[in-house]
């Protein structure tokens, strides 16, 4: 049994928005310390971590760890429908989710059915990573977009004091070099210097939700997976990306 209280429901669409954009259905491990979730993509070349301490709720009731899965789209589509001011209470009622939204002079249920999640990953994978930079999130999303007008894949390159972007498709090629300290790079840490090619839309779906004016730390090995991170509030959210290999 669990009843969990949130002040501000759009900021968990905000959290729930982080997951979706790679994953349709996942299992919330809710337990005394907080709630988190670990998932693959359908398509296994991504997965998402998910965490958020039981602090960041303004009620949190919860008598023993509890799975909970559902299917997300549903939980994102419920909650776009929140409103300015309202709070979210969340509770189990035998095999549903109570989603209970509270106005000043209103409240609203909804109970959405829990589903059987087949077993998702218990653990993120163990890389050494070589390069771990610090990226300003609104800045990243500006150089993203700039290499999705040239290819469908983005290349990530680390040397000494600079982050380099690299995209090259049938309609040209881009290269963007940004400095440590600069515009886009709030920090930078090399042990040695990386580079990987990524999947373009994977990682613009990553980082869709990351929240404006927010720091976000990209973490490369070359031809491994990347880890991209970010905080939304309270919360903490992983991403790991296999990297594209040219068949």
């Amino acid at each position: 049994m669990f009843e969990i209280k949130i002040d501000d429901a759009r900021y968990w669409k905000s959290c729930i928005d982080s997951i979706v954009s790679l994953i349709d259905e996942g299992s919330f491990n809710i337990s005394k310390d907080g709630i988190s979730l670990k998932a693959m993509d359908p398509s296994s070349i991504s997965m998402v971590s998910f965490s958020m301490p039981n602090k960041a709720f303004s009620k949190y009731d919860v008598e023993k760890t509890t799975s909970v899965g559902l299917n997300l789209e549903n939980l994102g589509n419920i909650l776009a429908s929140s409103r300015q001011g309202e709070q979210l209470m969340m509770k189990d009622s035998g095999n549903k989710l109570v989603l209970e939204f509270i106005g000043k002079n209103s409240r609203r249920r909804y109970k959405l059915p829990m589903i059987d999640v087949k077993k998702e990953p218990d653990k993120e994978p163990k890389i050494e990573f070589e390069s771990i930079v610090e990226l300003k999130s609104d800045s990243i999303k500006e150089v993203l977009r700039d290499a999705s007008l040239l290819s469908s894949h983005v290349g990530f390159k680390t040397e000494k004091d600079s982050f380099y972007v690299v995209a090259k498709g049938d309609a040209g090629e881009l290269e963007e070099e940004h400095v440590n300290n600069a515009d886009v790079v709030k920090t930078m840490k090399i042990s040695k210097p990386s580079n990987a090619t990524f999947n373009l839309d994977y990682l613009e779906r990553m980082i869709r939700a990351c929240p404006s004016n927010t720091a976000m730390t990209v973490s490369l090995k070359t031809e491994d997976p990347v880890k991209v991170e970010y905080r939304i509030g309270d919360a903490t959210v992983s991403y790991f990306l296999a990297p594209y290999m040219e068949s």
